[in-house]
């Protein structure tokens, strides 16, 4: 029981993390379940459902071809919507129910291939795993099959920026503050993966000189570039201030000496009174940013996959409401999603740092721009 949460609420679901980081790419994306996750996926973890047109279907999966395994019935219906809707690609993504009957992802992405002449991806979610996955599984699938003839560097010094989701900055004008850090540091961007970008853009991304990853979603397809393309990368969301002098130089210095394998740009600093919960990397560089302009430890609860190597000692992988209780009984200060408030000691002090992935839509309006401007997590503390 102890993967249960009485309380707080989940974090969105690896089949969204699909839908969300593929939604602008001019793709069909296909959730292959029997009801109900396409509308929780419209109205509480995709803020552009009602300002941007998306090809997001479900296969209104049965429950006689559930167990029959009649998958030629999604194929059909997967081929009549491509040949009407003209994608220039199509992913299909899992949540349990095909997690359960052991559906093919790659065999039936193969013969849809194979009668499309587009690319198809089978991505082989099973909605029991965050956002994070999800992403990273669809983006790393696409980033490996960016065709690589006549890719060049370009001379001037350009930029992809890996990781830039709704799910991690929704759309408050964050994501909008990245892109300006980095042009502001004179890197053309080549592509945004995936806001603000196009298919085409994302073709272009072997001719980058550097990969700045901004949240986890970016870190598999950072891996595959580099595997790919060459092309070295810099894990650290832009945090205004003394952070993003840090991280400003840290990407000039990686450009100018790409040997550099991974560089995460981050302080860790003593203490662990005030504790962060969130996803791992925007999290760690706002607890960094806290300990370079305070001068306060800070310790990290990730409850979203991140591979240790990119977490200080003190942080921790909380994935269960029981670990993250046990690791702020001593805590002095939390920031959190509202919702984790009800699990808090009432001792602490609570500064409230809403996310879309973990509480939809119903604090959008208060997700602060933390990229050009601090000043609301510093006045706390």
């Amino acid at each position: 029981m102890k993967q249960t949460s009485s309380i707080i609420s989940t974090y969105s679901a690896d089949v969204f993390g699909v839908c969300s980081a593929l939604y602008e790419l001019g793709g069909l994306v296909v959730m292959h379940d029997a009801s109900g996750c396409n509308s929780t996926y419209s109205t509480h973890d995709e803020p552009r459902w009602y300002t941007m047109d998306s090809m997001v279907y479900i296969s209104a999966l049965s429950e006689m071809e559930a167990v029959m395994g009649d998958d030629n019935k999604l194929i059909e219906d997967i081929t009549e919507a491509a040949e009407s809707l003209k994608p220039k690609f199509v992913a299909i993504c899992g949540t349990p129910i095909p997690a359960m009957i052991g559906f093919d992802f790659e065999a039936v992405a193969k013969v849809l291939e194979d009668r499309l002449k587009i690319p198809v991806f089978g991505i082989p979610t099973s909605g029991m795993n965050t956002y994070v996955k999800g992403a990273n599984m669809a983006l790393s699938a696409f980033a490996e099959r960016i065709p690589k003839v006549n890719v060049k560097k370009t001379i001037m010094p350009s930029m992809n920026i890996l990781g830039l989701t709704p799910l991690d900055f929704s759309i408050n004008g964050q994501a909008e503050s990245i892109c300006n850090f980095a042009s502001s540091l004179d890197f053309d961007i080549i592509s945004k993966w995936t806001m603000g970008t196009s298919f085409e853009d994302i073709e272009k991304s072997g001719s980058a000189n550097i990969n700045l990853v901004v949240s986890s979603t970016g870190l598999e397809v950072a891996k595959v570039l580099k595997k790919r393309f060459a092309t070295p990368y810099v894990v650290g969301t832009p945090i205004e201030g003394i952070y993003n002098a840090l991280l400003a130089d840290t990407i000039k210095k990686v450009y100018t000496d790409p040997d550099f394998p991974d560089f995460v740009c981050k302080s860790n600093l003593p203490g662990e009174d005030i504790a962060v919960i969130g996803e791992a990397i925007t999290s760690i560089s706002l607890a960094s940013s806290i300990e370079l302009t305070c001068g306060k430890g800070v310790k990290v609860l990730c409850p979203t996959e991140i591979d240790k190597y990119y977490l200080r000692d003190k942080d921790k992988i909380t994935p269960y409401e029981d670990d993250i209780r046990k690791e702020l009984r001593n805590a002095k200060t939390i920031i959190a999603d509202p919702l984790y408030k009800a699990i808090c000691p009432d001792s602490a002090k609570f500064i409230s740092l809403p996310s879309e992935s973990f509480s939809g839509r119903i604090y959008r309006d208060e997700i602060p721009d933390l990229t050009s401007d601090f000043s609301y997590i510093k006045k706390y503390l």
